[in-house]
C-alpha cells in the first residue's frame, strides 16, 4: 500500500490537473460559478428551516444554522460518493492508452469536492460573524482535523463505489437510495441530543443507543462540526452535549479503516478496469 501512495505522489502533477478540470469544467459558462454549488443546500436548508421552525414549532434557537453547519459536510459526502462512481468510466480513454495510478480518479473528484466544501465553509463562517453575530471559538482549531477525518471518509467510500460501478453499472443508482436513506438516520434536519432526551429511549437504554448511532462515522463527524463552529445551546427539553472527543477518535480510527479498506479493495481490481470500461 506504501509503494501505491508513493506512486501516487509521483503523480501528484496528474492529480492536481484533473482536480482543477474538474473545478473549471463544473462551472464552465457559468455567471454564478462556485456559488451553484451552494444554492441547492441554502434553498433545502431555508425550507427545513421553515417547515420545523415555523410549523412544527421546533424552539431551537438559530435552528438554521445548526442545519446550515451539517447540511454542507453532508453535501462534501454525497457529492464526493456519486461524482465518484462514474469517474473511472468517464476517463475510460485514459485508463486503456495511458499508464498512471488509478486511484488518482476517485481521488481528484473528493479533491474537487473538497475545494467546494472549504469555500462553503469560508461562506458559513461569514454567515456566523455577520448575520448570527457569534464570537470567534477556540474550538474553530480542530475544525481541520474533521476536515481531514472526513476526507479519509470519503475517499474510502470513493474507491469502493468507483470501482464496483466499473463492473456493475448499477451500484450509481444503489448509491443514490442508500444516501437518501443515510440522511434520514444522519443527525442532519435533526440534532444527536433529540435522541438522547427523547422520551420514547428508556433510561437505562440511552447510552447504548448513543454509542451504536455514533458507531456511524459520518452522523459523528455531522456532530462534531456542530460542536465545534457553533455556540452550544438549551432549548425546551433539549440540552447540549458537549464533543466527545473519545467517539471523535473512533470517527478517525473508522475513517482510517475504511480509506485503507477502499484503496485495498480498489488497487486488487484496477488493472481489469480496461477489459471492463
Amino acid at each position: 500500500m506504501l509503494k501505491d501512495l508513493a506512486e501516487v505522489v509521483r503523480y501528484r502533477e496528474l492529480l492536481l490537473n484533473l482536480v482543477v478540470r474538474d473545478l473549471k469544467v463544473r462551472y464552465k459558462s457559468s455567471v454564478l460559478g462556485f456559488f451553484w454549488s451552494l444554492t441547492n443546500p441554502l434553498l433545502q436548508v431555508a425550507t427545513i428551516t421553515i417547515v420545523f421552525k415555523f410549523i412544527m414549532k421546533v424552539t431551537i434557537p438559530n435552528y438554521s444554522a445548526y442545519v446550515l453547519c451539517a447540511f454542507l459536510p453532508w453535501t462534501f459526502f454525497q457529492m464526493s460518493v456519486l461524482d465518484s462512481a462514474t469517474s473511472v468510466l468517464f476517463h475510460s480513454h485514459m485508463v486503456k492508452k495511458t499508464y498512471f495510478p488509478r486511484e488518482i480518479l476517485p481521488a481528484s473528484i473528493v479533491l474537487s469536492n473538497l475545494v467546494h466544501f472549504i469555500l462553503a465553509l469560508g461562506v458559513f463562517f461569514i454567515y456566523l460573524k455577520l448575520y448570527l453575530r457569534t464570537d470567534i471559538l477556540i474550538t474553530w482549531l480542530l475544525l481541520p482535523v474533521v476536515v481531514f477525518i472526513q476526507l479519509l471518509l470519503n475517499t474510502g467510500v470513493a474507491f469502493f463505489v468507483s470501482c464496483l460501478n466499473v463492473f456493475y453499472n448499477d451500484i450509481k443508482y444503489v448509491a443514490t437510495v442508500v444516501l437518501s436513506l443515510l440522511f434520514y438516520l444522519t443527525p442532519i434536519i435533526y440534532l444527536a441530543e433529540q435522541i438522547v432526551y427523547s422520551g420514547r429511549v428508556p433510561a437505562a437504554y440511552k447510552p447504548l443507543v448513543v454509542g451504536i448511532y455514533n458507531v456511524n462515522p459520518l452522523s459523528f463527524l455531522v456532530t462534531a462540526y456542530r460542536k465545534l463552529l457553533l455556540p452550544g445551546y438549551n432549548a425546551a427539553g433539549i440540552h447540549d452535549i458537549p464533543l466527545n472527543y473519545w467517539y471523535l477518535a473512533l470517527a478517525g480510527l473508522t475513517s482510517l479503516l475504511i480509506f485503507i479498506a477502499g484503496y485495498a479493495f480498489f488497487n486488487s481490481k484496477k488493472w481489469y478496469f480496461a477489459e471492463r470500461v
